[in-house]
């Protein structure tokens, strides 16, 4: 048995887990604060953990800047870690990945079973982080190498695994819909939280009536489970800097405008700047004023979508998922 701890932030944790799973020949068990759909049935069992912040009042979250969130005297937390060690003893688990938690990492591993830590971009040299990277079987960085090797990466490179771009869309068929056209831009929202809103898309759709505007995610317009067929039909995609929405992008292989909404570690910045000095997308820090657009959906034309391939998204779900089994099997680097 696998156990995978999937962040219950947004949907892209989860979405990037059932992705890997699918490719796992070990069984897997989803370990979340969040019941986990799961459609595809890709898991062999889910456990929903107790919330870790029951309390009224939070004392010393960081451990005097040890870890991210261990308040004192939380009964959430208390709970939380007793439901996860009983797990632990029940289903005898020969690997965890952690997407992702410091804390779930230091417990997995305080109870000698191996771990595999998903990296994330920005600026993860903070202690906490660092020490969940040092604990580490291995570490799958979901984006390709060749494009970003941070720094706080290099002291571990050796249990490493750049595995791409990891899209739930992988080995899905990119031809447009019926009805397609090169006129038509479509921005993508997240569950994640974002600070577009339907007046905005508004105020964009104003200032350039060139274009047939669609807001997928955006709050106060449409959500759809699958937004592939209006993805692949886009002329444009809009979209922020989370590492799933780029990667459904890349697997597209469509012309985009990329924003870095603000994230913790400068997370999407990291991803977007990365992107824009490769040429993949045009890469902005902040969204723009409506008249900016007109240019930068000119210069979003004049890219060239194949050079989405050095984003590795193909088969990227199944590298990782060869790294987690190698871990799992019991053949971890020294």
């Amino acid at each position: 048995m696998i156990g995978y701890y999937i962040h219950h932030h947004g949907h892209g944790h989860r979405s990037r887990a059932a992705a890997i799973c699918a490719h796992l020949r070990t069984p897997v068990t989803a370990l979340s604060s969040e019941p986990v759909p799961d459609p595809g049935g890709v898991f062999a069992d889910t456990v929903v953990l107790p919330r870790d912040d029951a309390a009224r009042t939070t004392q010393d979250p960081t451990a005097h800047g040890t870890l991210h969130w261990v308040p004192r005297l939380d009964p959430g937390l208390r709970c939380r870690q007793a439901a996860l060690a009983a797990w632990i003893e029940r289903a005898r688990p020969t690997a965890i990945v952690v997407d992702v938690s410091v804390e779930v990492t230091l417990t997995a591993r305080l109870f000698g079973i191996p771990v595999v830590t998903v990296a994330m971009p920005g600026n993860r040299s903070d202690a906490p982080h660092q020490l969940a990277y040092r604990m580490s079987d291995r570490i799958v960085a979901a984006w390709p190498r060749a494009m970003y090797e941070p720094d706080w990466l290099q002291p571990f490179r050796d249990r490493v695994n750049y595995v791409g771009g990891i899209s739930r869309f992988d080995g899905r068929s990119s031809s447009p819909a019926t009805g397609s056209g090169e006129d038509t831009v479509l921005v993508l929202g997240g569950s994640g939280g974002s600070s577009l809103t339907a007046a905005d898309l508004e105020s964009y759709t104003a200032c350039d009536p060139r274009f047939a505007w669609e807001g997928l995610g955006v709050a106060g317009r449409e959500w759809v489970d699958d937004p592939w067929p209006a993805l692949c039909r886009a002329g444009i995609v809009i979209g922020h800097g989370g590492q799933n929405t780029v990667a459904d992008i890349a697997a597209a292989r469509r012309p985009a405008v990329l924003v870095a909404e603000q994230r913790p570690f400068d997370e999407q910045c990291a991803t977007v700047t990365a992107l824009g000095h490769a040429g993949l997308a045009v890469a902005l820090t902040a969204w723009p004023e409506p008249h900016a657009w007109p240019g930068l959906l000119d210069r979003a034309r004049r890219s060239d979508p194949d050079r989405w391939d050095l984003w590795c998204t193909d088969g990227a779900a199944a590298r990782a998922a060869a790294a987690i089994e190698e871990v799992a099997d019991g053949r971890t680097r020294v």
